[in-house]
């Protein structure tokens, strides 16, 4: 890593704008232009909890335009010719890949930083161990990516301490297991500072322990053959089932609703990051609808045309794109909710017009002017998620109007859908598949909410079960990729075979298929011209595709990062 560059960036960023904030209440509230010093700063209990408060959105901003949109390509959610992440052909010096790994550092830097700051601050105890627990849970998150993305990396325990010791390029990679084990005492730690409940939208101790949970499941398969450590998903189950039980968290009635800017806060979310549509400075705001949204859908520039839902993924969901629309099931209520095919209709889109008609949208320019006339995405359908809308739609949902390339709609990284999917899986084990009434319950509770039309509790859960639900209920969240990963950990072979049987490409005829639909009402297949790409790409996937590479521009600065990683004690090594 070049630790000097991007850590020294860090601790101007932090101290420039991180810390001020026009009020101590609100979190989203918008960053003043001046900012503070650190020397003014950290006198109050209100203080520390704005000092914290950039920690919830801008060292993050960079994964926007990488993360969700990369790792979903490789994942098999996301079409996208050419690109390496679809292709799964990621070299060293894919900018992509770059950006990701630098914005956890970054974060990781930023949030040591503030961590200090906090623990020195002259506030009360309750206030400090609560910034501090909040800060910790940013921690577990960042490290917990890179790990995922990586493999063995250094471990940064204290920023300041290591820019002012001159060590920051000549760290070495630490074996995974020993990572994985400073994510779990750092969270430990996040947990014994943290309160059970907080303002809205704030981490609480059930937000690390829902992350903890995650993090247990993953590590579990670490190192193993063909099962899973028992201790690590008894770990998992344990603390999945305390968030479900005592965190007082709920599932929103509606899945579509989770996702919605006026739901922000909402109750199922445990741990996100917030943003505000604003460019100053620049990162404050959602990026995610410039990078998801069709050319026109917004009024501002978005360019969401051709980075699609894959074949694949609709396919999942149980689609067939020649079906008529007019005889879709439509049974998940997370397909709409996750991607707009032909016959799909938005009343939360476009309110200003009565609302959105994804047809409309592509063929009538009196409808919108922007119209191509024309279908864009190679697989007939575009993403939803990470929407807001218009101008109109954002103000409805906020009350303000969001800038170019930002808008206000909080990004959710961790849901109480999801702790619920992790326990059935850590419950089930290596047994396959489980009868227990918990078990049935907390998966039941996840799929009868999308399908309601499945009214009755199955007799039992399998892992196929969980594991098909975990991408349909996270589709389009960035998840999908590292359940491919913590898979490739006891199971390479299985997550290789389901990624080469994945339909990653585009479609052909599709345009004539829905322009013919629109103009006459008339659903015409022709199945001589309208099919599946017929010389798709050969995925070459092995089990290094698992493990990114180590980006470029970190090596180059650092060339310890090429050599074998080292074991750490790490509970010995490090306190907080």
């Amino acid at each position: 890593m070049n630790i000097l560059k991007k850590y020294k960036f860090a601790v101007v960023l932090a101290v420039a704008i991180g810390f001020g904030m026009t009020s101590c209440d609100d979190f989203l509230d918008r960053p003043t232009e001046d900012g503070y010093t650190t020397e003014q700063f950290y006198k109050s209990d209100a203080e520390c909890r704005s000092g914290v408060n950039h920690l919830y959105g801008l060292p993050w901003s960079d994964l926007l335009d990488s993360y969700f949109y990369s790792l979903e390509n490789a994942a098999g959610n996301q079409y996208q010719g050419g690109d390496a992440f679809t292709l799964l052909s990621i070299q060293s010096t894919n900018t992509n890949l770059g950006k990701m790994v630098a914005a956890n550092w970054r974060a990781i830097a930023e949030i040591n930083i503030t961590y200090n700051k906090v623990k020195g601050a002259s506030a009360s105890e309750a206030m400090k161990n609560s910034c501090m627990g909040e800060a910790l849970t940013w921690k577990g998150l960042a490290y917990f990516n890179l790990v995922r993305m990586l493999g063995p990396i250094p471990i940064i325990h204290d920023t300041e301490s290591e820019i002012s010791g001159g060590t920051y390029n000549d760290k070495y990679r630490v074996e995974s297991a020993d990572v994985y084990e400073y994510i779990i005492m750092t969270l430990e730690k996040a947990i014994e500072l943290l309160p059970e409940s907080s303002e809205p939208g704030r981490i609480d101790c059930f937000s690390a322990k829902g992350l903890l949970a995650k993090v247990y499941l993953a590590k579990s398969g670490l190192g193993q053959s063909g099962s899973r450590n028992q201790a690590d998903l008894d770990m998992a189950a344990s603390l999945a089932k305390d968030v479900i039980d005592n965190s007082g968290r709920e599932l929103m009635e509606n899945y579509e609703d989770i996702f919605r800017a006026s739901n922000n806060f909402n109750q199922e979310s445990l741990l996100a990051w917030h943003w505000y549509g604003s460019e100053n400075p620049w990162g404050v705001g959602n990026q995610l609808q410039a990078i998801f949204a069709m050319g026109g859908f917004t009024n501002t520039l978005s360019w969401g045309d051709w980075s699609v839902p894959t074949i694949d993924l609709q396919e999942a969901f149980g689609v067939d794109i020649l079906q008529n629309p007019e005889e879709r099931l439509n049974k998940d209520t997370r397909r709409k909710a996750t991607m707009m095919l032909a016959g799909d209709k938005y009343p939360y889109f476009w309110r200003n017009v009565g609302g959105f008609d994804y047809l409309k949208f592509l063929y009538d320019k009196e409808y919108n002017p922007d119209a191509k006339e024309s279908l864009s995405s190679g697989t007939g359908a575009n993403a939803v998620k990470h929407l807001v809308g218009n101008d109109e739609d954002h103000k409805a949902e906020l009350g303000y109007v969001g800038l170019k390339q930002a808008t206000g709609l909080s990004t959710h990284v961790l849901r109480l859908a999801d702790v619920y999917l992790i326990y059935a899986e850590a419950k089930i084990g290596n047994n396959g598949s489980s009868s227990d009434a918990s078990v049935i319950d907390a998966f039941h509770a996840v799929h009868h909410r999308a399908v309601s039309a499945d009214w009755e509790a199955p007799s039992s859960v399998s892992w196929e079960d969980v594991w098909k639900e975990r991408r349909l209920e996270l589709a389009y969240e960035g998840d999908r990729w590292f359940d491919f990963v913590r898979l490739s950990y006891y199971d390479p072979q299985r997550a290789i075979n389901e990624l080469k049987s994945q339909k990653r490409s585009y479609y052909n005829g599709l345009d004539e298929l829905y322009k013919t639909y629109w103009e006459t009402g008339k659903w015409t297949v022709k199945p001589e011209s309208m099919q599946y790409d017929t010389n798709p790409p050969v995925l070459g996937v092995t089990e290094g595709v698992f493990r990114f590479p180590m980006p470029e521009g970190d090596v180059v600065f650092n060339p310890n990062l090429l050599k074998d990683p080292i074991h750490v004690d790490v509970r010995a090594e490090y306190t907080y």
